[in-house]
């Protein structure tokens, strides 16, 4: 199939965006990588009346450090997050995660922006911006505003955004050298869609848990923290997380509280259990890191 006729606008600043947004509504589609977008339109589940291409906006791209803050430009290609040193050595995880996207045509156009605003439960990008504690920037008709990465993602392919704004860049504080990260999705062949993925973040004190961050993607509707987990580790020596018996507990603990959504491969019930699977070898790697 080919897509409906549409109008094409490439944009060259932000304020042009949302203007353009507040005369189409509804009607407008913005195009970052258009890796998403593109099909959608080919196969006509998208109608949109104007399409507004944001490639020419050079203040979406980019990764900075000021201070102790990493910000990711919406536009930033998933191959520029990869290859960043500045990720690199403040958020490694993240640079961890992009090979698991996709295949590499579709990492060098589609970009963090384009990920975080589909809102696509089994992406990788929205739960590594819920387990480093992001803050996605906002920018609209009535100026900037910020939103927690964890409140960002409302429903499947529903987010916090409203019609007339625009991501503009998600903002991170710096990792320490005391904290510990694991990343991992399970997926039939490499590339395909994750049948369930974890992204675990937790800061140590003399070997003490202090803080933790378990996400688990592509296991419901929108990533899902294991708060119960997460309380679980904090307090504890990290070697003491891997004991068969606290083992035991957090497994069946995640799978009480990780409420998982079957897809068109995978069942609930193997979700949940690959929900303890991916708990257990993310608290043994942290443990030996």
């Amino acid at each position: 199939m080919k897509a409906a006729a549409f109008n094409y606008q490439r944009a060259n600043s932000i304020q042009e965006v949302i203007q353009l947004l507040g005369k189409y509504g509804d009607n407008a589609k913005l195009m970052a990588g258009g890796q998403s977008l593109l099909p959608s339109l080919n196969m006509r589940l998208s109608n949109p009346e104007i399409l507004i291409d944001l490639q020419s906006i050079a203040e979406l791209k980019g990764i900075t450090q000021i201070d102790q803050v990493v910000r990711v430009g919406a536009m930033t290609t998933h191959t520029e997050i990869e290859n960043s040193p500045i990720i690199q050595q403040h958020l490694p995880i993240l640079s961890e995660a992009v090979p698991h996207i996709a295949h590499r045509a579709i990492r060098n156009l589609g970009t963090w922006g384009g990920s975080c605003v589909y809102g696509d439960p089994a992406a990788e990008w929205p739960a590594c911006a819920i387990a480093l504690d992001g803050v996605m920037v906002i920018q609209g008709a009535q100026g900037e505003r910020r939103v927690l990465a964890k409140d960002f993602f409302l429903d499947l392919y529903t987010t916090a955004l409203e019609p007339n704004e625009i991501l503009v860049a998600t903002e991170f504080n710096l990792s320490t050298a005391t904290n510990k990260h694991y990343f991992e999705e399970l997926s039939r062949r490499h590339g395909d869609y994750a049948a369930t993925g974890i992204v675990c973040q937790v800061e140590l004190k003399q070997d003490v848990v202090i803080d933790s961050r378990i996400v688990y993607f592509s296991v419901a509707s929108t990533p899902l923290m294991a708060l119960g987990v997460q309380e679980s580790l904090n307090g504890k020596n990290i070697q003491s997380l891997i004991s068969p018996e606290f083992l035991s507990s957090a497994i069946q603990m995640a799978k009480s509280e990780i409420a998982t959504l079957a897809d068109l491969t995978n069942s609930a019930q193997m979700k949940t259990h690959l929900v303890g699977v991916l708990l257990e070898r993310a608290l043994k790697h942290i443990a030996h890191q």
